[in-house]
């Protein structure tokens, strides 16, 4: 096997220990970015010039949209404490490090899914996800 550079490897076991945590935290994530898309786009209606601008400067502009930024911040990171790297916000997408056969690869959890279903390679993404043995398909695109 090759050498990877994660600091923890996930069983299919392992990740769905971890999806009802993971549910949770992505429910929260999306709550917290749809609101801040929202708020943004109603400054954007008095304040063009901040549709151009990264992230930080218009918290820094609008202070108001700090709370929400910063919760954002803290729950990516409270799920990449986990071990496992969140990879879409909007979609809910999560990899988690795995072994497959011989090789490193990603096991991929999509919220709304009961449990991890599927893997791809890590060079790989959603599109390249393949069942894993034993679970279901419909889940699969």
């Amino acid at each position: 096997m090759a050498k990877h550079r994660f600091n923890k490897i996930f069983t299919p076991d392992d990740a769905n220990e971890l999806i009802p945590t993971l549910a949770a935290l992505i429910c929260d994530l999306q709550l917290n970015a749809s609101e801040l898309r929202s708020r943004i786009a109603e400054l954007i209606k008095s304040d063009p010039e901040i549709d151009a601008m990264r992230l930080r400067e218009m918290v820094e502009r609008h202070p108001e949209l700090r709370p929400f930024a910063t919760r954002i911040g803290e729950i990516a990171s409270q799920i990449e404490e986990h071990g496992c790297f969140l990879k879409d916000i909007d979609q809910g997408l999560i990899d988690f490090p795995a072994e497959i056969g011989d090789e490193v690869a990603f096991l991929c959890w999509q919220y709304g899914e009961p449990g991890v279903v599927a893997w791809h390679p890590i060079d790989g993404g959603f599109g390249q996800r393949r069942a894993l043995p034993g679970a279901p398909k419909t889940y699969l695109n």
